[in-house]
């Protein structure tokens, strides 16, 4: 059978081979096979290489950034401009392929950006704040959410705190830190074979700072958005030096895909005078670009927009139009050739309506008042020997003043320590270190002894020290005490509150109610007692401690009050860290001489501007001054004290040191301020005495120096005297509380003799409404808004209940006071341009109402306003001023711990007023110095004074008396 099988598989074969097909076939197969094997070769073997050499040859769009516009003064002074550049971009070549690739790479490229002072700018929306915490960059709620949800990769921030808890919204700043660290494998994880960290020359791996991680990760995080467009490169660092991009391209090699590219700078002119005007550009925030892309399509999260002031509000028209480049770029985004171009258009150029050397003058003359002010103030006594007697003559004792150049960052703490320290830094210094210790010591004495001493049988130094490490752990950032977790009703926080038990005692109590976090504790045993975990707790926060500037700070503070770090070697030190110019004499001086010198010294200092009332950061430290044309409602003027330099707002440091600088300079005091206006209102209130029959011009008010048809009498100022009868100019100028106190009183009568008191806060409302006080002021930055008094018709009329308003707002007021009864909304833009200088649009403030008052109520009111600066208490300030101005004064106290808040409303000349000026100064002490202010103000504007006197000069005359009736 199988010799059968065999015979028959021979014919078969003989057969096939013999047939006329069988030559087909074999051809058929050979070209199959050729086949296969080609498109194996084209699809498997060089499948991603011929994908790239397709893509090479593909036509791509490139968009090309247009040039900011322009922006200037009023006279046509530049104020901001762009600069030529260098950029550093980085384009992912495919050149790494793993986490420890790119993040060493990013490592070296940081190492080198940080050795030459610059920082990476990416969109990430973290920081370190200026005690090195991590923290978000957001400004608000909704912005962090904003910035989550894109970060989680979500397409709204309702999808965020989900049931896994994977996108959690209310992550703190350094937890999101370390889930992006492990993201990019940056730490060591779970996983010890995804080990990304940097690694040295040697291969070992790299624990990176806080700092340094913070630029890596933002890096890989803006490069997300473009990670789906191989072309289009990111740019991580603008403006960087010439030493910067030589190393950059000295180690290229070992830079794959970071390139320098040319661009264009913002920079600013006299910029310590318009930054809180003009503001400052970066790059775009996720929340600001979802507004910008709603009305311009072309936005990109790599886009440098305006971020505050002028720059953001008019970012659309100073913004330009992108151009675009149709060109064939290769796998890795360079260029091959262009095939097309559409030129960028410029943005349009915005001029102001603000005068450079007027706002130039007035910074100084607010600068070199308050310095008067301090001038009055500071006593070279110790805080236990100052009488209290009110708030308007409170007074500083040296010490504060010294601790101040610790607690404001005039001195570095971090000097004293360093290497490099003086003989004095290193004193100071030796004095602190074995302080600490001992400090350290009798703290841990006391939190570990179980007869604890409560609070308030402490030394005042250490009752500080002891509240300090409890607001520590219940810290947001630490958050080791739960707050909400705290039973508010129990005995034992009303014995804490009163400080009847230890802080021990307190804690020990947490922890068996557990409001104490012992997740965030390191202790060792499963089976833990209360004991082991105040131990946990106290070996914790003592680490912490150690590397805690406030702490450090504080501990400054008590050496010296105890005349432990004296005031002499703080002056001294002032010289060794280059705050003040280099003066041998003086430092010699001080170096034999004792502490009366050192407070001579500091406060010659003060008088000659070359340590400032923002450096002090003592009350007071920040005033605003607005300046407007009566006649047409445009700003001439709007000064915030104290500033900063926006040419320096992407150093990462220096946007630190303003975050953390006590006078806050990033805050514009004449737009977002909210204070009482004190007497200052009292115009309002006449007005609507006269306009709604209340009073008229003869109607006599007789001041008996006490007001009693309330139920909470209120004094006059002159009281235990009293003015007497009085008329409404008469209640002005001597800014009567009896007057207006019974003027509200007859606005809150109804016709049958009832007493309405609502009756007479809507009809203040109503009029206060009239001039503007109910809304923002139409300035084109951002502006806090105000409110109107809703409580006591009586006190609110002369400016006190709950009334709020802003420099700004007060200004559009007056000016309405002045031109009896034109209420602009007040304007910062003259006008807007192309580059070529065409007009485009005309700003001219806009007239939102006009008054129709009696021309007796106008008349009255002005010269009551008159009246204040050339017959009552203000006289004195006004002296010898050829400008006929007319005025009010107003003081408002906020706190009997802190100065009166200085106000002055003002217009002239009294017979056709040009100008109003409105000088506010929160914690002033007396309007008298509100006043003051203004008077120089005009003297410079009606060319009395030049700049250069101004200049020149040192601290004006300051006077903390009361003015009355304020």
């Amino acid at each position: 059978m199988f010799d059968d099988l065999k015979e028959y598989l021979r014919e078969w074969f003989k057969k096939v081979i013999t047939s006329r097909l069988f030559v087909l076939v074999v051809v058929f197969c050979l070209m199959s096979s050729a086949l296969v094997m080609r498109l194996f070769n084209l699809q498997i073997i060089k499948g991603e290489e011929y994908q790239d050499a397709y893509t090479a040859m593909t036509e791509k769009v490139i968009k090309t950034a247009s040039t900011r516009g322009n922006i200037y003064d009023r006279n046509g002074n530049v104020l901001a401009y762009n600069e030529l550049a260098y950029d550093v971009t980085i384009q992912d070549t495919g050149a790494y392929k793993t986490d420890a690739q790119w993040n060493t790479m990013l490592y070296d490229l940081v190492s080198i950006l940080n050795k030459h002072g610059e920082s990476a700018q990416t969109s990430l929306e973290l920081t370190l704040d200026h005690d090195g915490n991590v923290v978000y960059t957001s400004e608000t709620q909704s912005g962090r959410k904003r910035f989550l949800r894109d970060y989680y990769g979500l397409k709204n921030v309702d999808e965020m705190d989900d049931s896994d808890g994977k996108y959690p919204s209310d992550i703190s700043a350094p937890d999101l830190l370390e889930r992006m660290k492990k993201e990019y494998h940056l730490t060591l994880g779970d996983d010890k074979n995804r080990d990304g960290r940097p690694l040295d020359k040697d291969g070992n791996p790299i624990d990176v700072s806080d700092e340094v991680a913070l630029q890596i990760v933002g890096i890989r995080y803006t490069m997300r958005f473009t990670a789906f467009q191989k072309y289009e490169s990111t740019t991580i660092a603008t403006d960087i030096s010439d030493e910067t991009v030589a190393d950059i391209l000295e180690h290229a090699a070992d830079l794959v895909g970071v390139n320098i590219q040319e661009s264009t700078i913002r920079m600013y002119n006299e910029s310590l005078y318009f930054a809180p005007i003009i503001g400052y550009t970066g790059k775009v925030t996720s929340e600001r670009l979802e507004e910008l892309k709603a009305v311009n399509d072309d936005y990109e999260l790599n886009d440098v927009v305006g971020r505050t002031g002028i720059e953001s509000s008019m970012e659309l028209e100073l913004k330009g139009k992108k151009g675009s480049q149709t060109a064939y770029v290769d796998n890795v985004g360079r260029i091959l050739s262009v095939t097309g171009e559409v030129a960028p258009v410029a943005g349009n150029d915005i001029w102001l309506t603000l005068d450079l050397n007027l706002q130039k003058g007035i910074y100084h003359i607010l600068e070199k008042q308050l310095a008067g002010v301090l001038l009055k103030t500071i006593v070279n006594q110790d805080e236990k020997d100052i009488a209290y007697i009110d708030s308007s003559s409170i007074k500083i004792p040296i010490k504060k003043a010294y601790f101040q150049l610790i607690n404001n960052n005039v001195l570095s703490i971090d000097n004293f320590a360093s290497e490099e320290a003086s003989d004095v830094e290193q004193q100071i210094y030796q004095k602190y270190e074995s302080s600490r210790v001992r400090i350290e010591q009798e703290l841990r004495g006391e939190l570990q002894s179980e007869n604890a001493t409560p609070m308030n049988a402490l030394s005042e130094e250490m009752q500080a020290y002891m509240q300090y490490i409890y607001s520590y752990l219940s810290s947001s950032n630490k958050a080791i005490v739960q707050r909400d977790a705290i039973d508010t009703s129990s005995d034992m926080y009303q014995a804490w509150k009163n400080g009847t038990i230890s802080l021990r005692e307190y804690l020990y109590y947490g922890i068996a109610n557990n409001w104490i976090d012992t997740t965030k504790l390191d202790i060792q045993s499963r089976y833990s007692n209360a004991d082991d975990v105040f131990t946990a707790l106290l070996d914790d926060c003592f680490r912490d401690l150690e590397q805690d500037p406030a702490f450090e700070k504080l501990i400054y503070q008590y050496l010296i009050n105890n005349n432990v770090v004296t005031g002499r070697e703080l002056c001294m030190a002032l010289y060794s860290q280059n705050v003040l110019a280099y003066d041998e004499n003086e430092v010699n001086l001080l170096r034999v001489s004792g502490e009366e010198y050192a407070y001579q010294f500091l406060m010659n200092k003060i008088r000659n501007i070359e340590i400032t009332p923002a450096q002090l950061a003592l009350d007071p430290c920040t005033a605003s001054c607005v300046v407007t044309s009566a006649k047409t409602g445009e700003v001439l003027a709007l000064v915030s004290y104290p500033s900063y330099d926006n040419n320096r707002i992407s150093d990462s440091t220096y946007f630190a040191q303003l975050n953390a600088d006590q006078s806050l300079p990033l805050r514009n005091n004449a737009t977002q301020t909210l204070k009482a206006p004190g007497s200052t209102f009292k115009p309002i209130t006449a007005i609507a005495g006269l306009e709604e029959g209340a009073i008229t011009l003869s109607d006599m008010i007789n001041c008996t120096g006490i007001y009693e048809e309330v139920s909470n009498p209120i004094r006059c100022w002159k009281y235990p005297g009293f003015h007497g009868p009085l008329n409404v100019v008469g209640g002005i100028e001597n800014s009567c509380n009896y007057f207006f106190s019974e003027v509200a009183h007859r606005l809150s009568t109804e016709a049958d003799g009832s007493y309405k008191p609502e009756k007479g806060l809507e009809t203040l409302k109503k009029y206060a409404t009239m001039f503007g006080l109910d809304r923002t002021s139409g300035i084109e930055i951002s502006e806090a808004t105000p409110s109107i008094s809703d409580t006591d018709p009586e006190r609110s009329s002369m400016g006190q209940g709950t009334h709020q308003f802003a420099s700004v707002q007060l200004a559009r007021y007056v000016t309405a006071l002045a031109n009896r009864g034109t209420v602009y909304d007040l304007s910062l833009i003259d006008k807007e341009t192309d580059s070529q200088g065409n007009l485009v649009k005309d700003y001219s403030p806009a007239v939102a109402s006009t008054l129709d008052f009696q021309t007796s109520t106008w008349d009255a009111v002005q010269q009551g306003m008159r009246q204040v600066v050339t017959n009552s208490s203000t006289k004195r300030v006004f002296d010898g001023l050829d400008v006929h101005v007319a005025g009010k004064t107003g003081t408002a106290q906020e706190s009997q711990k802190r100065g009166n808040h200085a106000f002055f409303i003002s217009f002239a000349p009294y017979e056709n007023p040009e100008i109003s000026v409105t000088v506010s100064i929160p914690n002033g002490y007396s309007s008298s110095n509100a006043a003051m202010v203004a008077k120089h103000v005009y003297r410079y504007f009606y060319g009395y004074a030049s700049l250069d006197d101004i200049l020149n000069s040192g601290a004006l005359d300051a006077s903390n008396e009361r003015i009355n009736g304020d």
